[in-house]
């Protein structure tokens, strides 16, 4: 490439996103982020993880007494993983018009609308006693709700070049402050007639069982819904038909709306990138529709048989040693090994994490909830913890393949689209195979766990032609 007359070149769908420059600038000192801001905007996010994961610790349970599956337990797994995919089947099919809704009424009307969807879906799947009242629910999240490339976008519009990155560090832990408080909040507050009869002695909590926590998410989304209303800041100014980022060199680059094609993006470092994140994404989503599912399946059908409550306790456990290992070491991993291997070392995790699933339940026949499982049960969420280092590295090779840095939102909205379509498949078609692996007694039952050893070796394929760490800059060819 040549640079223009004036030593200057204006950015192209060819020039890396974070490449370095000859003319690179000095380093500046951090601009102070806009705490205010960014804390309704990790509000605004976290109400995503409570609501969605809140269900996870009674969902089977809840399929099971309603009485779909005909009383067939080993079917329950069918209709669970068609509701939790659901959510993403929906959002799919909005999230595009929903980024491109932003850019013209603002982000804030949008990040509302999502906020607001959250808390009337749960309200609804509270009060659901059928399948199709269960299915509308969950749609109705996945309809209105396309918050999270949203909410991407408006960090990057609340941050500059000198502090987008501590701002970007803080959603990985929202989601796992999320995933925490979602489990807890399900598995503890279900059936409250039963574990304090002395309080929830109206007949209604009996009829609806799993309407407390269900209530409880959508209050604290209308808590957000509230505090972002009053107090969250627009970004985008809504009578102009250009949309300013700051970005960069601390200018304020004009971009004109939607300028940047679809055809554009599809670069070998941004398709590359994007694939190696669906992979992990249908990877991950699945083994957690699998997880609450081997959790509440009795011991002899190839579960643990454990209640809601303990339920919940495990998936909240895991959010809250998630956070923990993410926050303190992810940083220095990566800076020591490299994005490449961490991902890959994330990957290789679901080879041990699948295969565990059939160890805990055999050594659960012969001894039953013993030490050992419960021993075993916490070694696989620490291996979930080090899985979950991909998700960091995904992000940074995404930012980093944008072809150019007004092409990042763009970037990141596929992206998001194709984990929302892997997401929609991975719960129905593991959850199924663990119902088809019972049903006709596929390797003992364990047969969907070879399936996805298997499929996890070939998906760990796609990662060899990643680069160590970002994506090299065109300059540098």
């Amino acid at each position: 490439m040549h640079h223009a007359q004036d030593g200057r070149r204006p950015p192209d769908e060819e020039t890396a996103l974070l490449s370095a420059s000859p003319e690179r600038k000095p380093a500046k000192a951090p601009t102070p982020l806009p705490k205010l801001q960014i804390f309704i905007l990790l509000l605004m996010q976290l109400a995503e993880p409570v609501t969605s994961q809140c269900i996870y610790p009674f969902i089977n349970q809840l399929v099971s007494e309603l009485d779909i599956t005909g009383g067939d337990e080993k079917k329950v797994g069918y209709y669970a993983g068609m509701i939790e995919s659901l959510f993403f089947a929906t959002e799919a099919m909005f999230i595009m018009q929903w980024a491109r809704i932003s850019d013209r009424i603002g982000r804030k009307p949008v990040l509302l609308t999502g906020v607001g969807g959250l808390c009337i879906s749960m309200v609804c799947f509270g009060l659901s006693k059928t399948f199709l009242t269960l299915v509308i629910s969950r749609c109705i999240v996945g309809m209105l709700n396309g918050n999270i490339g949203v909410i991407k976008s408006m960090m990057a519009e609340l941050t500059d070049s000198t502090n987008i990155a501590q701002g970007f560090a803080l959603m990985p832990v929202m989601w796992c402050v999320g995933g925490t408080m979602g489990p807890l909040m399900g598995g503890q507050l279900a059936k409250p007639h039963d574990r304090w009869p002395d309080v929830f002695t109206n007949p209604f909590w009996q009829k609806y069982p799993y309407f407390l926590p269900c209530a409880a998410s959508a209050v604290f989304s209308a808590l957000i819904f509230v505090i972002a209303a009053a107090f969250l800041r627009e970004t985008v100014p809504t009578k102009s038909k250009k949309k300013c980022v700051r970005f960069a060199e601390d200018t304020m680059l004009n971009e004109p709306t939607g300028s940047i094609s679809v055809s554009a993006l599809m670069t070998p470092p941004v398709l590359l990138s994007i694939a190696n994140y669906a992979c992990l994404a249908f990877l991950e989503i699945s083994y957690r529709a699998i997880q609450p599912l081997f959790f509440s399946t009795p011991i002899e059908l190839g579960g643990l048989g454990l209640p809601p409550s303990t339920i919940g306790l495990i998936l909240g456990g895991f959010g809250i040693m998630d956070g923990v290992f993410q926050a303190f070491f992810f940083a220095k991993f990566v800076g020591r090994f490299g994005e490449k291997l961490v991902f890959q070392t994330g990957m290789s995790m679901f080879i041990l994490l699948f295969l565990s699933y059939p160890v805990i339940n055999i050594v659960a026949k012969g001894s039953g909830l013993s030490w050992t499982v419960w021993s075993l049960v916490i070694l696989q969420l620490l291996i979930s913890v080090i899985m979950d280092m991909a998700y960091g590295c995904c992000f940074m090779l995404i930012t980093t393949a944008a072809p150019n840095k007004n092409s990042l939102g763009a970037t990141n909205g596929l992206a998001q689209l194709a984990a929302s379509v892997v997401r929609a498949l991975g719960p129905a078609g593991s959850t199924s195979l663990f119902a088809l692996s019972l049903d006709h007694n596929w390797v003992g039952g364990y047969g969907v766990y070879g399936i996805f050893t298997v499929l996890t070796c070939m998906m760990m394929l796609v990662s060899i032609p990643l680069p160590r760490s970002s994506w090299p800059s065109k300059d540098d060819d």
